[in-house]
């Protein structure tokens, strides 16, 4: 745990000095921290973002070239959005499966109402029992989609709403949600496959998807 703590803490601080770097326009200082930091802690980034927001063109070519899918966030807007499209489109030969974990709006463990109490703090316009409005819109589409195309799969997990995980074979994006922002708004940094924190994160999800249950009233995952 301490080791995985020292990595997210290095990934952040090469994203606080990645920003000010592009201050004055120069890119080569930019891939050149995320080198030598990656290359201390270990963790294996490869790119970093001052904006969840800012990585959306990255992230659509990077769910083209997927080989497979997983994807665990705390609302699902985006899932609607350009940069999934190629993700839902039935019969394409490289795209074997897509999972997306939602969570479930019911909030049995109260991690929906803790993350919106947070979100008001800063956003007027979110009051109480709205994200379980669009959590539940996000999984009606999801659930149409897979109705379409049977490589699409759905689950609810029930955990605190802190972060935004969309793995594929080759990448894992990964944007912790800060406290009182939207998660548009949080950084997001970008993993490479066989790094600690690639290997966290798909531990993550896969232990969040065994224990999740249907999109339906009362069927639990085996």
């Amino acid at each position: 745990m301490q080791e995985l703590v020292i990595g997210v803490v290095s990934s952040l601080i090469a994203t606080v000095l990645t920003v000010a770097a592009g201050w004055f326009g120069l890119s080569w200082p930019r891939r050149l921290l995320l080198r030598l930091l990656s290359r201390m802690s270990g963790v294996g980034v490869l790119r970093s973002y001052p904006k969840q927001s800012a990585a959306n063109a990255d992230l659509a070519a990077d769910l083209r070239a997927a080989r497979w899918i997983k994807v665990l966030t705390g609302r699902g807007n985006e899932l609607a959005r350009d940069s999934f499209q190629e993700a839902w489109r039935p019969g394409n030969p490289r795209l074997e499966s897509t999972r997306v974990l939602l969570p479930d709006p019911a909030d049995p463990g109260g991690w929906l109402r803790a993350r919106e109490d947070e979100v008001r703090r800063l956003d007027p316009g979110i009051e109480s029992g709205l994200l379980a409005k669009q959590v539940s819109a996000n999984i009606d589409y999801v659930t149409a989609v897979a109705a379409k195309n049977a490589s699409v799969e759905l689950r609810l997990f029930d955990a605190p709403h802190n972060c935004r995980v969309i793995l594929t074979d080759r990448l894992a994006y990964f944007t912790p949600y800060l406290q009182e922002t939207h998660g548009r708004n949080s950084p997001c940094l970008v993993f490479r496959n066989g790094s600690a924190m690639y290997d966290y994160l798909l531990r993550l999800f896969d232990g969040l998807w065994q224990a999740g249950a249907g999109a339906g009233p009362s069927t639990r995952a085996d």
